[in-house]
């Protein structure tokens, strides 16, 4: 039987340590935790790596301190849109969504699109009435909306017009999960708002299978955060997959390779988790911070937003 082992971020680009209160770092490491211990728990129990990762996932989604479902960033027109994604390693089997704006917890849509199995994608207003047919969650849009992402949409406007950078957490977000269970098998979810101010409609590489979210068994699980248009051209999470397979790379080298190698010309902000067949985990970034958490095969289970790792009781 397989040691099982899991990692979950909540997306690349936090701000400096000095912009949030001890007590708000904190409450957000305490998410960390939390989503930790949900996936962890069906992999304790025995339950699959695909049931693990859409666990923690939805706790990053229900809180307000990730970009996803509740406090999700806004677009242009000051309008929530959804992407999420979910793989199993065991069959490639794949369900993502697009530009969703009603559903509670987008990572249950893609989930249950994976299982419906007549298409591996859907996007928007059929995402959201697939979603509803379902039986899942609906919220209005005022659900997704905090004061927080009001001000970044309202700082990225303000950018716009003087021409000059947001900070790496007022543009984008992402939170995800990768899993190997006691049978070997291997997942990825990915579930994120994109980033502030995004065009009406766009798309970024969360919901895309191959490049925010990927997993194959015997080989890794992927899931990324950072600017998705270049995850997308990278197709980042195949990319460390076929180094491993074809060159032989372990998991640390492949995975540093592509986000501090391959995208590293485009200066842009990139991190992920992953995982491979025997539960070694990798969390590289090039950002100031992510928030990420990890439970390795021996069971010691940590979290983390910057440099400092703490440890947490499971």
């Amino acid at each position: 039987m397989t040691k099982i082992a899991l990692a979950i971020h909540g997306g690349c680009g936090v701000m400096p340590e000095d912009s949030m209160s001890v007590e708000e770092w904190a409450a957000a490491r305490d998410d960390i935790a939390a989503a930790l211990r949900a996936g962890y728990a069906v992999l304790a129990s025995g339950g699959r790596a695909v049931e693990a990762v859409e666990a923690a996932v939805v706790v990053m989604e229900n809180s307000a301190h990730f970009n996803a479902g509740h406090g999700a960033a806004l677009n242009e027109n000051g309008i929530h849109e959804l992407d999420a994604s979910i793989m199993d390693g065991e069959t490639l089997a794949a369900g993502a969504i697009s530009a969703a704006r009603t559903i509670r917890n987008p990572v249950k849509a893609a989930r249950a699109l994976m299982e419906d199995g007549r298409a591996v994608f859907l996007t928007a207003g059929a995402a959201d009435t697939f979603a509803e047919a379902k039986g899942l969650d609906i919220e209005p849009q005022s659900y997704f909306t905090t004061r927080k992402r009001q001000d970044a949409l309202a700082a990225m406007k303000s950018h716009a017009t003087a021409g000059t950078e947001g900070t790496e957490n007022e543009k984008h977000g992402t939170v995800g999960a990768v899993a190997l269970d006691a049978a070997g098998h291997l997942a990825a979810a990915t579930s994120t708002g994109g980033y502030t101010n995004k065009p009406d409609g766009r798309v970024g590489d969360s919901p895309v299978i191959g490049a925010g979210t990927y997993a194959r068994d015997g080989i890794c699980a992927v899931s990324g955060t950072g600017k998705g248009e270049f995850f997308i051209r990278y197709v980042v999470g195949h990319e460390i997959a076929s180094r491993m397979a074809y060159l032989g790379e372990d998991l640390e080298t492949a995975a540093d390779v592509v986000v501090n190698r391959d995208l590293a010309p485009h200066q842009i902000g990139a991190g992920l988790v992953a995982i491979d067949a025997k539960g070694a985990i990798s969390a590289p970034f090039n950002t100031p911070g992510m928030f990420r958490g990890w439970v390795t095969p021996e069971g010691k289970a940590f979290v983390a937003t910057h440099e400092t790792i703490h440890a947490i009781v499971l």
